[in-house]
């Protein structure tokens, strides 16, 4: 991943990674020895170009435990960045609908939330890991 200012991170661990043309939110599910964390980010729908697939983070996120406990985070740095940057209340309001279908998709084990969506990807990273 590379942030809008040139930071550069990756996870420690093997990580599918999910975008939707239509929900504001992307999930990166970590494959970890104790099971599968989420991290959401809350995001605008993605575009890509010929340089990269890009999206506006909102700064606001929700993370999953492998034990299904989550947490909205960073809720202080959304308030001080719509204040900053000027999120329209049309903004505010789509995000605030977004984190329910998000969180709904948590609770009904919908799209990477579902472990049979998670094993089918991990799998075929696995196939092509051992292609190289």
């Amino acid at each position: 991943m590379t942030e809008a200012d040139d930071r550069h991170w990756l996870t420690r661990e093997p990580a599918i990674v999910y975008f939707h043309r239509k929900y504001w939110f992307n999930v990166i599910a970590m494959i970890r020895d104790n099971g599968v964390s989420y991290y959401c980010n809350l995001a605008s729908p993605f575009v890509i170009d010929k340089e990269a697939l890009k999206y506006i983070d909102y700064d606001l996120d929700v993370k999953v435990f492998p034990d299904g406990e989550k947490r909205l985070l960073d809720v202080d740095e959304y308030e001080a960045h719509s204040k900053r940057w000027s999120y329209s209340p049309e903004i505010d309001h789509i995000l605030k609908e977004n984190v329910k279908i998000l969180v709904d998709w948590i609770n009904t084990g919908k799209g990477p939330f579902s472990q049979a969506y998670v094993d089918l990807w991990y799998q075929r990273y696995l196939e092509l890991s051992h292609r190289r």
